[in-house]
Formats: C-alpha cells, structure tokens, sequence
C-alpha cells in the first residue's frame, strides 16, 4: 500500500506544480476526476481521492519496485505527463 507520506507529498507537489501553469488547470481537473473512484462521495473521509490501490499502482508503475522515488522529481513528471495528456488529446505531435 502506498504509505500516505509519500501519497500526500505527491498530491502536495503535484498541486503547486499545477497551480503556476494556467494551462495546465483543465486537463489536470480532468484527469484527477478520472482518477477518483465511482460514488467517492459516499465514503468517507468524503474526499475526492483516488483509490489506494490505484495510486499504488500507478506508483510501481512509474518508478518500478516498490513506487519509490525522490519526491522532488514528482512535481516533474506530473508536469511532463500532464503535458503529454493534453497533446494527445489536442492531436499535437
């Protein structure tokens, strides 16, 4: 399970990193609402939060092992993967 340390200073740096770059706010609202399990508003700490698992899954899937990585470089590849989101989707190559 991913430890809520590690979860909470990836949502912490993923925030701000967001935050200063206006053009980033649609796809990053969007894609954190595809993140978030069906009917989260009916469990608590109804907050709209991914599910454990799913992040953990996310996590080994980026950084392979156990989903460790420096926590400075989080802010980075949220950036970059939010980046290739929206270029995708705009058709952008």
């Amino acid at each position: 399970m991913v430890p809520e340390v590690r979860a909470s200073r990836l949502f912490l740096a993923a925030a701000m990193a967001v935050l200063v770059r206006p053009r980033l706010w649609v796809i990053g609202a969007v894609t954190w609402c595809r993140m978030l399990p069906n009917g989260w508003w009916r469990k608590p700490p109804f907050m709209p939060l991914p599910d454990s698992k799913f992040l953990e899954f996310r996590m080994v899937t980026m950084y392979g092992a156990d989903g460790s990585s420096a926590p400075d470089l989080y802010a980075d590849d949220v950036i970059a993967w939010l980046e290739w989101c929206k270029d995708w989707k705009s058709g952008v190559e």
